[in-house]
């Protein structure tokens, strides 16, 4: 009995002996380094088949289209049987670690060079797939494709960091033969964008919880949305983010990971942000509207500041006795032989500053003589202001436009409807009577109130009109901002205009013009002037506004100066050429954002704002400041 139990644990035991050694010793002749065990064991691992089955990021992907392209399989040569040992044991615990799809596929060992390669590859065919794919959808879509398109190449990234780390193994011949590729170029701003990606899609993940919704989950989205938030915040480049933003970084893609589980329904998800998009861009336009409607508003509207010198100045000039009030060289005024500038204006500082720009760079201050036009609530505050600062050498002579008893014959200004003060101004069409004006003068100068005199401008009397009224600055190059046609503000549709005009006729500006008023009254202009204002009160003809009645006022009779001599464009273009402003010799801030306003464009306003002295008492009262 006791030698039968001695057979059977011999037995037993012997077997258990053969049944761990067996595997042991067949393994080891697999892997023997012999020539023919290797190459079995290549013939055993090609015979495998590889596939991949990436983590489906994309919404578009899930709602029915076609899936992505996949990677390209790959079978390695002998040399690189080191590596993919590495790779593939790495890879296998990558996958044990990572459960939220789990590792359904072998995954096929690539060398260094190959794996970049086919990266690019695989990157350029899904482009490719999404631009089909977005191609009958609209703008909305494209922007959920490059959104989540930039998650999933985050993700292949951080799946390439952890493969290049185990690479570092590979023979020196490998490395060598990857550093003669070409490296991609390095994107600068790829962790800015991935951040601003995670923000939107936790955003959406939060609307689809019902309202009043505090589940964990929605709480710590709102956690990391904040953290992501503070971690951007200005940054528009990577390497303005902080060390701890990486972190954030993760601890989202964790969260949105657990979203994805929580609301696998990818159709949902895109339908959402369509919504978030189709929100978003109506708070853009209603923005857009709201900001034209304000600085339209703030154009209209009198700065505080110029409300108080004008009723400070005011205030100073009734208080003067009648003898007190006399400005110097009044006799000056009519005599043609002198540089004669208009100004039709009722902006106390804007007058000073053309006034105080001419003179500043003219050569002989004494041949200046400047005649400011300007109505009866602001007559007093101009001739206090230029009786405080007289202009030295040159004449100032102050009008109102009360005093033009002749003008009442006319009945002008009762034609224009609109409701723009810039368009229905007294002031903006005196333009058309200076010879009127000034019966005793031959030639003038015409300065918008808007304008800042660069250099002297000696040399513009001494232009040869050749029979021509006006001489102007032309706006007819293609190109320039300036640009503009006869038919932007006359209608050429109308057969009386068709008829007498081509539309193909260079276009001039106001802001600084030379006017022969000898010739202006020989061709008797100022009555051509109401024909044209009367048809266009009978019938549409042209848009409201003096720049359109002086196109057919002086159709034909206008000669195309230089525009060295004006540039323009500092009133609604950001993008004149600091260059040609320098070089010019008047500059005119013609548009809405007038440089005495808040809305005025800081870059050109250094321009204007030299010209005032802001630490004059009675500025420094009103508080008006550069």
């Amino acid at each position: 009995m006791k030698l039968s139990r001695w057979w059977q644990r011999t037995l037993i035991l012997a077997l258990l002996s053969v049944s761990v050694v067996a595997p042991v010793f067949l393994v080891y002749h697999r892997l023997n380094l012999t020539p023919y065990a290797r190459r079995e064991f290549q013939e055993d691992i090609s015979s495998v088949t590889f596939r991949t089955d990436p983590l489906q990021l994309n919404a578009i992907g899930q709602e029915g289209v076609e899936e992505l392209e996949e990677p390209k399989e790959v079978v390695y040569k002998e040399k690189d049987f080191g590596s993919t040992n590495s790779s593939i044991q790495q890879k296998n615990n990558d996958c044990e670690k990572s459960k939220i799809q789990g590792c359904r596929n072998n995954i096929l060992e690539r060398n260094v060079s190959e794996f970049n390669q086919d990266t690019r590859q695989e990157l350029k065919a899904q482009q490719k797939e999404l631009f089909s794919i977005v191609g009958n959808e609209n703008t909305f879509n494209t922007t959920v494709t490059h959104n989540q398109s930039m998650h999933t190449h985050s993700r292949k990234t951080t799946d390439a960091n952890v493969e290049m780390k185990d690479k570092k193994s590979t023979p020196r011949t490998t490395q060598n033969h990857q550093s003669s590729r070409p490296q991609p170029r390095r994107v600068l701003n790829q962790k800015v964008l991935e951040i601003k990606d995670q923000i939107i899609r936790a955003r959406a993940y939060l609307g689809f919880a019902s309202p009043g919704s505090s589940s964990r989950l929605m709480k710590e989205l709102k956690l990391r949305i904040k953290e992501m938030e503070r971690a951007l915040g200005t940054a528009t480049k990577d390497s303005d983010l902080s060390r701890s933003a990486l972190q954030k970084m993760r601890h989202m893609e964790a969260s949105l990971s657990k979203a994805d589980r929580a609301f696998p329904d990818c159709t949902a998800m895109a339908t959402k942000l369509r919504a978030m998009n189709h929100k978003t861009e109506g708070e853009i336009h209603y923005q857009q509207r709201e900001t034209t409607y304000l600085v339209h508003l703030a154009a209209r509207t009198t700065p505080r500041g110029l409300h108080c010198l004008s009723m400070q100045l005011t205030a100073d000039y009734f208080a003067l006795r009648p003898e007190d009030r006399k400005l110097p060289n009044e006799n000056k005024i009519n005599d043609p032989k002198l540089h004669h500038y208009v100004v039709f204006s009722d902006n106390v500082l804007a007058c000073a500053v053309v006034v105080n720009s001419t003179i500043s760079n003219a050569k002989k201050q004494g041949k200046l003589v400047f005649h400011v036009v300007t109505n009866s609530l602001n007559f007093p505050a101009i001739w206090m202001w230029f009786l405080l600062n007289p202009p030295g050498k040159a004449t100032v002579h102050i009008q109102s436009i009360e005093n033009f008893e002749w003008l009442l014959k006319y009945n002008a200004f009762k034609e224009q409807n609109s409701s723009d003060p810039r368009f229905t101004s007294e002031l903006n069409y005196l333009r058309f009577y200076l010879p009127d004006i000034f019966p005793t003068l031959n030639k003038v100068v015409l300065f918008d109130h808007d304008v800042v005199v660069q250099q002297d401008l000696s040399r513009l009397w001494n232009v040869n009109m050749k029979g021509k009224v006006n001489a102007a600055v032309g706006t007819c190059q293609e190109g320039e901002t300036s640009f503009h046609r006869m038919d932007t503000f006359i209608n050429f549709s109308d057969p009386l205009i068709a008829n007498r005009f081509d539309v193909n006729a260079c276009t001039w500006a106001f802001g600084m013009n030379l006017f022969d008023l000898q010739q202006w009254r020989r061709q008797n202009l100022t009555a051509l002037y109401h024909s044209y204002l009367q048809m266009g009160s009978k019938r549409p003809l042209l848009k409201t506004g003096s720049l359109p009645l002086g196109w057919l006022t002086f159709y034909n009779k206008t000669m195309i100066l230089d525009k060295r001599w004006q540039i323009l464009g500092l009133g609604y273009d950001s993008d004149v050429d600091k260059n040609q402003i320098d070089r010019a010799a008047v500059i005119h801030f013609d548009g809405i954002r007038k440089p005495w306003l808040d809305i005025a464009m800081g870059r050109y306003k250094s321009y204007w704002t030299k010209f005032v002295e802001f630490d004059h008492p009675i500025l420094q009262r009103c508080n008006l400041q550069a």
